[in-house]
């Protein structure tokens, strides 16, 4: 339950009710009932306000680019937590196709600079990854999150000297295949799983919860593979819209790997063996 200085002090009028929603394993989240309408609250405790800014860039950067998402309201900290507060979307249902297309569009639209990476970092897991704009994908994407990642599952004796040789060996083929290939800095979801979209009432795709930064739109598509979560629909209409480079099934493996290694932080052995097929796989089946 929060305290009543939330409803005194949240950047919004005609507070009636806040009420407890379910919000994913990173923030505590709350439905925020105004005589307007409702509002989506996300919060962090002991945190500072600046918690939520790669969020909040995020939402903007969907925003300038006219994807459907949740728009920032207010974001601040009180009763020593950091909170976020969104729109709320009201859920429905409609086409994986429209989804497609969506995300096809969401990754025509470039960085400003020309550069890979974005004005702030991703803190969306347990480790925080430097996206500092860069001149290659291969740079931000190998150097600066995967090497990142796989030195912390060694550090937390996830991984042993066996996934350390098997990394290794990957990292030589992520190098060469990503030198090989013409990366453009498109907008990224940045975590695109099955629970970070909807369908409006209307049946319109919305994203939310965003992890963005500029990067290879493959990254997105490998990181949808992962937990099945978008069917055949999805990708024709994506593929439709604005075609994949050849090669690209041996690169969506890359990003793959990538989620996987992410789980295996955050939950443990239980992904392992996915990863180490994955990296058999890229190594193997390539």
């Amino acid at each position: 339950m929060l305290s009543k200085q939330w409803s005194e002090e949240l950047p919004v009028a005609g507070i009636k009710k806040i009420h407890s929603m379910a919000g994913g394993d990173v923030n505590q989240a709350y439905r925020v009932e105004t005589e307007e309408g409702p509002y989506f609250l996300l919060t962090q405790p002991h945190r500072s306000a600046d918690f939520y800014q790669g969020e909040i860039a995020g939402l903007k950067a969907f925003e300038k680019a006219g994807i459907t998402a949740p728009r920032v309201i207010g974001n601040g900290q009180i009763d020593g937590d950091a909170y976020l507060l969104i729109t709320f979307l009201d859920q429905g249902s409609g086409s994986q196709s429209d989804l497609g297309r969506l995300v096809a569009d969401m990754h025509q639209h470039y960085s400003p600079n020309g550069k890979f990476g974005f004005d702030e970092p991703s803190t969306g897991s347990d480790l925080t990854y430097d996206n500092a704009w860069c001149d290659t994908w291969r740079e931000l994407f190998v150097d600066r999150r995967m090497d990142v990642l796989a030195a912390e599952l060694l550090r937390k004796k996830l991984w042993g000297k066996k996934e350390e040789a098997q990394y290794q060996k990957v990292r030589e083929v992520m190098n060469d295949r990503l030198t090989q290939h013409q990366s453009k800095p498109s907008l990224l979801h940045g975590d695109l799983w099955g629970g970070n979209h909807m369908f409006l009432k209307d049946g319109t795709p919305a994203l939310f919860d965003p992890d963005a930064l500029y990067g290879d739109r493959e990254f997105d598509l490998g990181v949808s593979l992962v937990f099945n979560a978008f069917n055949d629909e999805f990708y024709q209409a994506y593929q439709e819209a604005y075609p994949l480079d050849s090669g690209y099934e041996e690169r969506l493996k890359f990003y793959s790997l990538y989620l996987l290694m992410v789980h295996v932080n955050k939950f443990g052995s239980i992904y392992a063996a996915g990863a180490n097929r994955t990296m058999n796989d890229i190594l193997y089946n390539s």
